[in-house]
């Protein structure tokens, strides 16, 4: 008898987990490690959400909820959409979840069948993939590539797209790149989706406020209203309110199709933590003034982290318009030998020794669908991520 399903075996565990987890371990059994894999911010969740989320608690707000979110909460989604994006939305068209990673999931689930494609840039969050694998879908991976600034191009999308195509997923700023896509690169592919009414456009939207510099965020439904009938637009409150813990996503799109992923929810998990929610009706309608704080935070440490990088021998290091992460590129390090004779053949190799021999962990290019790279999540301590990016100078100086 085989125990497990067959869908199992199309999947594989999260890439950045495992590194973290590993470092975890190597950490408890008292060795030197600094973690650079996680994907969260080091801020703590701000005095005002978590006093809103103990109040939920002192006022019994810790019953069921609809399955789907609280109405103050779809409504304070509604209002952040209108206030931000420019987009008019209802509360039928708003779906809560547990995590934005849920949203994403419903989603597919409620949409695939099996043939089903859906179009993914790689550079890509690791979980696309296996998702759309999960849901039964077919992912059709459309490489991005460093001199395009890790974004893909018109052609590209335009070449990834069959009768077959039912998604586009379109992640901006991105994990693991933190590449952004300004108004006009964005209308460049919008321009490509009208051309295909039969495809629908699911937009992971969760790093809108970690942008720097002069970078303008925006997303698919603003650029071009043409396809808000086609577009799913995910958020969350995760990472720009240091609330991954709370888990807490949502999303605003087509009602027929809220309709179908709030079914799902109601067979699955249910209710998001009706505490959660409470405290993210206050991350939503209180004071966004933390936000330009914690950005400077994330620029000062991201223009640490690019420039002691590109100091490395052999690694190029691009700076991102977003997010809290940079995706250096080792190809002129592939082949080398490292310190304790392990030849790095790939990205998982470079990763492996680099966790091994100076116990800085990252995580490795191939788990992101684009290779020779490394992903670095630089939301730590600016004396961690010097630390670290003095530790990876001398390993890479060391390689022979």
């Amino acid at each position: 008898m085989n125990m497990l399903s067959a869908t199992l075996s199309r999947v594989k565990p999260s890439p950045t987990i495992a590194v973290s987890s590993k470092a975890a371990e190597m950490k408890a059994a008292g060795e030197d490690v600094i973690g650079l894999g996680a994907g969260e911010p080091d801020f703590d969740t701000p005095d005002n959400i978590k006093a809103a989320g103990i109040r939920a608690i002192e006022e019994g707000k810790t019953k069921y909820t609809a399955p789907d979110g609280i109405p103050e909460l779809k409504q304070a989604i509604c209002t952040k959409f209108k206030r931000e994006n420019g987009l008019d939305y209802v509360p039928a068209q708003v779906s809560v979840g547990t995590g934005g990673k849920q949203i994403l999931y419903n989603a597919l689930m409620a949409t695939l069948n099996p043939g089903d494609e859906v179009v993914i840039p790689a550079p890509y969050w690791v979980s696309y993939p296996d998702m759309v694998l999960l849901a039964g879908g077919e992912p059709v991976i459309a490489e991005a590539s460093m001199q395009t600034g890790y974004k893909l191009t018109p052609d590209q999308l335009e070449a990834a797209i069959t009768p077959k195509t039912k998604w586009f997923i379109f992640n901006s700023p991105s994990n693991p790149t933190g590449a952004g896509y300004s108004w006009d690169e964005l209308k460049a592919l919008t321009d490509v989706l009208l051309r295909h009414p039969h495809v629908m456009i699911m937009t992971d939207d969760m790093y809108e406020h970690l942008v720097f510099d002069d970078f303008e965020f925006c997303t698919p439904a603003q650029v071009e209203p043409a396809l808000y009938d086609r577009t799913l637009t995910c958020n969350g409150v995760s990472k720009a309110y240091a609330m991954t813990g709370w888990r807490i996503g949502y999303a605003a799109g087509p009602e027929k199709l809220i309709a179908a992923m709030r079914k799902i929810q109601s067979q699955s998990t249910s209710n998001p933590s009706s505490i959660s929610q409470w405290a993210a009706v206050e991350a939503l309608n209180g004071p966004q003034d933390f936000l330009a704080s914690n950005n400077a935070t994330f620029v000062r440490r991201r223009d640490l982290v690019v420039k002691m990088l590109n100091e490395a021998e052999g690694i190029t290091c691009p700076t991102p318009e977003g997010a809290f992460y940079v995706y250096p590129s080792i190809a002129e390090i592939i082949g080398k030998t490292s310190p304790r004779g392990t030849v790095i053949e790939n990205d998982e190799g470079f990763a492996t020794a680099l966790l091994e021999e100076t116990g800085v962990a990252v995580v490795f290019g191939a788990a992101f669908g684009l290779s020779p790279n490394f992903r670095v999540s630089y939301a730590t301590s600016d004396e961690a991520l010097k630390e670290a990016c003095t530790r990876i100078q001398k390993f890479c100086a060391s390689l022979t």
